[in-house]
């Protein structure tokens, strides 16, 4: 909201700008607060999180050297040796199968 400059700012002569339509003030009635405020909500919020859409493990061995990395997403599962730059991956679906024809028996 502006007025002139060097001038005494009126409320009848400011405007509001919301949802693209400028409206003087005296065209929203008593009620023009409740407007203004309405606007603070609307908007979004600069910073924000977001889940993440992988999870990243580092395998160690038993003398603590980093042996590679596992990337699990929604999509598959992706390996990478220790200080390779190339990851391997395979589908979700292939990695079940594998695992279920392969894989040992755990107790969680």
């Amino acid at each position: 909201m502006y007025s002139k400059r060097g001038t005494k700012p009126r409320l009848d002569r400011w405007f509001v700008i919301w949802a693209g339509a400028t409206k003087s003030v005296n065209e929203f009635g008593a009620n023009w607060c409740q407007h203004i405020s309405i606007t603070k909500d609307l908007t979004m919020s600069v910073n924000s999180f977001r889940p993440r859409k992988f999870e990243d493990f580092e395998i160690v061995n038993e003398q603590e050297k980093v042996v590679g990395h596992i990337r699990v997403k929604p999509s598959g599962v992706l390996w990478a040796p220790s200080n390779a730059k190339v990851w391997y991956g395979v589908s979700l679906k292939d990695f079940s199968e594998y695992m279920e024809s392969n894989g040992k028996k755990q107790d969680k």
